[in-house]
């Protein structure tokens, strides 16, 4: 299996829709370097599998609902299944991650290992990621763990498939003891606010081409304008509007390459912009260029590979 090209594919509700490994080997592993500029920024979602990240080198800002966590070299994390999460180098960055759906550890739902250990934790509303250095662990630290599997799913070797398991098993059980009180105490509600994220970040990604307010974005989720501008600011640490805008700008970018016979005056109309000249300034801001520039910048990146 190997390493797999990292390739965000997300469905309106943003919701990761590539496929980590196969229903046989439910785990893929990627390696990446990232840049502080927008392009390589990975964008709020979501997926039903668990994520394990480590920086290799540089650093990372990466943030979760209502948390932001800056890792450095030689760090690591784990994102429960179905959490929201975003990343962004700073300034670069080399990430590893291991994404795998828990099924990998339990076997099934039905074994002792998902009904006592892996359906608990991963429903427990406490563990939404954890830090490394927040992991208890034995003889072997959870930074071990991850690059023993790793690297044994880079390499490929005879048997990795059982190397892979056994570390990560390891590692879910360290998670498990570390939020065992939390689960002991019956504290696995979903997160309201998660929830509320969820549907009003659909009801943006459908209708961003429309003329939106904040009174729309609220009715969503079924709030307030009020607290739909509290619950923005708690998980993603932005506002609706802001959100809204830069959500408009970076489809803008992605249609100046995927549709090179429209002018710019066209996209910017179907991003939802009054105007190109609007649609531009917003741009320059994001991408510290003009639409036109960034059309022609990676048409050539595009030629020279």
């Amino acid at each position: 299996m190997g390493l797999q090209k990292c390739i965000l594919n997300l469905n309106r509700a943003n919701r990761e829709l590539q496929p980590h490994g196969t229903p046989e080997f439910p785990i893929a592993g990627y390696a990446a370097d990232y840049t502080h500029k927008e392009e390589d920024v990975i964008p709020w979602h979501w997926h039903a599998e668990m994520e394990i990240l480590y920086v290799g080198s540089g650093g990372l800002k990466l943030q979760i609902p209502g948390k932001t966590f800056h890792l450095k070299q030689g760090e690591g994390f784990v994102i429960n299944s179905n959490i929201l999460h975003f990343a962004a180098a700073e300034p670069a960055c080399s990430l590893h991650s291991l994404v795998f759906h828990p099924l990998l550890a339990a076997g099934s739902e039905d074994s002792v290992f998902g009904t006592r250990y892996i359906a608990p934790l991963i429903q427990c509303c406490s563990f939404d990621g954890c830090p490394f250095d927040r992991i208890p662990g034995n003889e072997i630290s959870p930074k071990e763990e991850f690059i023993a599997a790793f690297q044994a799913l880079s390499a490929e070797t005879p048997g990795y498939e059982f190397v892979v398991r056994e570390k990560l098993s390891h590692l879910i059980f360290h998670l498990y003891r570390a939020y065992e009180k939390e689960i002991d105490s019956g504290d696995s509600e979903l997160d309201s606010d998660s929830l509320r994220m969820q549907k009003m970040l659909d009801y943006i990604e459908n209708h961003f081409h429309e003329n939106l307010d904040l009174s729309q974005i609220a009715r969503a989720a079924d709030i307030g304008e009020r607290e739909c501008l509290r619950c923005f600011k708690r998980v993603i640490q932005n506002s609706p509007m802001q959100y809204l805008l830069k959500y408009r700008v970076t489809q803008g970018a992605a249609m100046l390459l995927r549709s090179p016979a429209s002018s710019v005056s066209e996209i910017a109309g179907q991003c939802g912009f009054n105007s190109s000249s609007n649609f531009s300034q917003m741009f320059g801001r994001f991408f510290q260029c003009t639409p036109r520039e960034y059309r022609k910048r990676n048409k050539k990146a595009e030629d020279d590979g």
